[in-house]
């Protein structure tokens, strides 16, 4: 099995998805099961690819596509996302139930979480009433096995009729029986009748009226006994699909039209009224299968084997302890990310400092006027080094601990004790973990809010996720708070008091977002809370050298490569806004003094405010912008201490009220570039965009204007 690269792109029919195939005779496989299955896991090993895995539902929120082959096939691996069922209930459950209905896959493998495999049977059940060309893949063995669960594969693959193996994906080795059994499947006919689902004698007798009619007017391309299921059921998103799979013929056939009506009067006589009641018949009819089937193929020896997930979620998810141990481990978080980051920062920023140097002496070698070497090195370059090596030691440690709490488990334990606060602002609890997400970065938080089913909750998670601080607004907030409230002496003491004081500001943040968020929603966003399954998966022990790897590769390189696209052209318009004079006086002072009163009112100075206004590439570069137009410096610095930057600031106005004015507007105020790109990409839209950015700015100007004008009063 190996990774191989496509060429040729073929659409898979109204499932919204483009099959990337390098050969027409490929294979396409699609990958289902429920959220936090290793679905993902699954994938990588069978592709070779390196697709993100967490330890948390509805983490695969959009279509990875991977090539694989055997001595038989070459296969094109669809991981779509994760469901609990094919009655689509969200966005990301109808892309899943679409692809295998209608994107005509060669085959379905469906992966299965083997410590709770009777649950997971309720998906494959209705897989393989669309195709018989179904491989389930029982997975987490390993963590069966530790849980002395037994489960006998032959027995459940006899009873299932189809193909059942059972793998642990970390191990690529198990991986090979899966594809052994995909080739069987793939290479002929079904040589055994799939299980039939037994439904109440009343639907049994619609199904029955209908099948005949549906079998001839469909031709074959889809399972007749499903469809007639379908028609009876009436889902609209499902009749939809039908329509563009099938023709709108199909369904306008007076002939099929009077059948359906037939078989819902058998219903109607039989007491079936109404179609919430088929569907919980249908509902009890898959629950009781799955249970018949598992009966004497699964044993457990201990049934106490989840006893110890219990009594943690007893102390992680309680009333009383679940709030004081989230800001503790985030406080932890903060202070392991200050301790660690400060040495790193400092080496990477002498490196890159010194290759200024040695880039300053090739260009005076070469006679290159100053204004070239002013723009290109004082300019673009040293926003980019300042932006690097600020920027990249805290990323390449919050994110691989943010990623630990992630593999572990915890993550869905957050959004469980954030749920009720929430629900009460008519928003929805999965909002909390891409809160989460945005602590590294808002860009990241935006995309995370694809998990979010409901289109109005996803819009409030995504233009209130710029209230929690990133990683470009730490450093800001970590220098101001040691500089005037901590100590600039160091040690161990000032970084933990860092910490807890940062938390602090983090749980004012937290607390912003959920009265914005309730605002919104009684306003600009009306609407009732959706509700949603949260499944609490099992603690599992973190890989840590991946987790390492994945988030430096896929998370810290990913938004570092970003910040830096927007921070170069940002080094080059500071440079000229600072070296190009009217009057005697740069441009840049001459902006800060327009803004002088207005700042002045939300307790800051026009320096400040046009340092967050020149910031808006990367927050990162807001404490050197600073620094620079009050020495009245051509290009940004970097003072040698705290001690030296506190006595800049002070000399220049600064009080303990201008401290926190400046904390509070960088924690309330417009979203970086690449955040507001992001959200352009994810809304489609310019006009929530702008609000996006308006929102937090309307916010950061209020509450400073309000904190400014009660300290004076009370001053």
């Amino acid at each position: 099995m190996g990774l191989t690269n496509s060429s040729v792109g073929i659409k898979a029919v109204d499932s919204g998805l483009v099959i990337q195939k390098q050969s027409p005779d490929d294979r396409v496989v699609a990958l289902a099961g429920n959220p936090n299955v290793g679905k993902s896991t699954v994938f990588n090993g069978l592709t070779g690819m390196n697709q993100h895995t967490g330890n948390w539902p509805g983490k695969t929120v959009t279509n990875a596509q991977g090539c694989c082959s055997t001595k038989s096939h070459a296969y094109v691996m669809v991981d779509i996302p994760g469901t609990y069922s094919l009655m689509a209930h969200s966005a990301e459950e109808e892309v899943a139930r679409n692809f295998i209905c209608f994107g005509d896959p060669d085959a379905v493998v469906v992966v299965c979480d083997a410590t709770c495999l009777e649950r997971n049977l309720n998906l494959v059940l209705q897989t393989i009433e669309i195709s018989p060309r179904v491989v389930v893949c029982v997975n987490l063995m390993d963590e069966a096995k530790r849980k002395n669960i037994k489960i006998n594969l032959e027995l459940l693959s006899t009873r299932l009729g189809v193909p059942v193996v059972g793998t642990t994906a970390r191990k690529k080795k198990s991986l090979r029986i899966l594809m052994d059994s995909l080739d069987q499947v793939c290479s002929g006919p079904a040589q055994r009748a799939p299980f039939a689902v037994r439904y109440a004698d009343a639907i049994e007798a619609s199904i029955a009226q209908l099948e005949p009619l549906v079998k001839e007017k469909c031709g074959g391309k889809l399972n007749s006994r499903w469809l007639s299921l379908k028609l009876l059921d009436q889902d609209e998103s499902l009749i939809r699909e039908i329509n563009a799979y099938l023709g709108e013929r199909f369904l306008q056939d007076n002939t099929l039209q009077n059948a359906i009506a037939q078989a819902k009067t058998i219903l109607m006589d039989r007491g079936i009224e109404n179609e919430d009641q088929l569907k919980d018949l249908t509902v009890s009819a898959l629950v009781q299968s799955a249970e018949t089937i598992c009966q004497g193929a699964i044993t457990y020896e201990d049934r106490q084997y989840a006893a110890a997930d219990r009594k943690l979620d007893k102390i992680l998810t309680s009333k009383l302890t679940g709030y004081p141990v989230m800001i503790a481990l985030l406080a932890l978080v903060f202070w392991l990310t200050i301790t660690g980051a400060n040495y790193p920062s400092q080496l990477l920023s002498n490196g890159l400092f010194w290759i200024q140097d040695r880039l300053t002496e090739f260009f005076a070698y070469i006679h290159a006027p100053a204004w070239l070497h002013g723009v290109l090195v004082l300019g673009v370059y040293r926003v980019l080094a300042w932006v690097v090596s600020v920027m990249l030691p805290p990323m390449a440690i919050f994110f691989p601990l943010f990623t630990l709490l992630e593999d572990a488990g915890y993550l869905p334990r957050i959004a469980y004790n954030l749920d009720k606060p929430f629900k009460r602002c008519c928003a929805c609890g999965k909002q909390a973990l891409c809160m989460c997400m945005g602590f590294g970065c808002n860009a990241a938080g935006i995309i995370g809010c694809r998990i979010i089913d409901s289109p109005r909750e996803r819009l409030l998670a995504i233009l209130t996720n710029n209230f929690v601080p990133c990683n470009g607004r730490f450093p800001t907030l970590i220098a101001i708070l040691t500089m005037f409230f901590v100590g600039t002496s160091g040690g161990a003491f000032s970084s933990l008091l860092s910490a807890l004081l940062l938390t602090g500001i983090i749980v004012l943040g937290v607390a912003i977002t959920l009265v914005v968020t309730k605002v919104l929603s009684k306003t600009l966003l009306k609407g009732m809370p959706s509700s949603f399954t949260l499944e609490l998966p099992p603690y599992r022990k973190p890989q840590i050298g991946k987790v390492i790897v994945r988030s430096i590769f896929d998370r810290t390189l990913f938004v570092l490569g970003r910040a830096i696209c927007v921070a170069a052209p940002a080094g080059l318009v500071i440079w000229l806004m600072a070296n190009i004079s009217v009057g005697g006086i740069s441009v840049l002072n001459h902006c800060a003094s327009f803004l002088d009163p207005f700042a002045r009112l939300m307790g800051l100075d026009g320096v400040i405010l046009i340092a967050f206004v020149l910031g808006f590439p990367a927050n990162e570069i807001v404490i050197p912008i600073i620094i620079m137009a009050y020495m009245a410096q051509g290009s940004i610095l970097e003072l040698d201490s705290l001690v030296e930057m506190r006595n800049l600031f002070l000399q220049n106005g600064w009080t303990w009220i201008t401290a926190v004015s400046t904390m509070l507007f960088s924690l309330n105020h417009w979203p970086c570039s690449t955040t507001l790109l992001t959200i352009k990409k994810e809304t489609g839209s310019w006009k929530w965009t702008a609000i996006a950015a308006a929102i937090p700015t309307a916010v950061g100007v209020a509450v400073c204007i309000l904190f400014t004008t009660i300290t004076r009063v009370f001053a």
